[in-house]
């Protein structure tokens, strides 16, 4: 470096300082923000085929939630909605729920939950009884 002019070798330490800060500054960012919950498993699957007339609703998601302030909804083919009882988390990862006396058609479950990183997530879960 001794022949480069010092305008030059300033402007490459400058850079590279930088890039080392933003390297820090990434591998500190709290790994929270990343907490989406995202629906990894339930029972009745998407487009499952279940077993009438009673069904235990089970969702795991991939990260904790709030089981207080998230919401089921069973909606039939008809258009009708009933709200759904959340049973109490055994896990902080799962919400449960019983569905009793369905007769055989089409169903959907529509779910909304408040992960830990104050995200709210939505979905449904299509389904029939048989």
């Amino acid at each position: 470096m001794k022949n480069l002019p010092r305008r030059f070798v300033v402007r490459i330490v400058s850079r590279a300082s930088l890039m080392i800060f933003v390297a820090l500054a990434l591998m500190l960012v709290p790994r929270v923000a990343l907490a989406h919950a995202v629906l990894i498993q339930s029972s009745p699957a998407i487009d499952a085929t279940m077993p009438g007339p009673d069904i235990a609703v089970s969702m795991k998601f991939s990260s904790r939630v709030d089981g207080a302030r998230s919401t089921m909804l069973l909606s039939t083919s008809d258009g009708q909605s009933k709200p759904l009882t959340i049973e109490r988390q055994n896990a902080p990862d799962t919400l449960t729920t019983q569905l009793t006396h369905l007769s055989p058609g089409k169903y959907s479950i529509r779910w909304q939950v408040l992960a830990t990183d104050g995200h709210v997530t939505r979905g449904e879960i299509p389904f029939h009884v048989k």
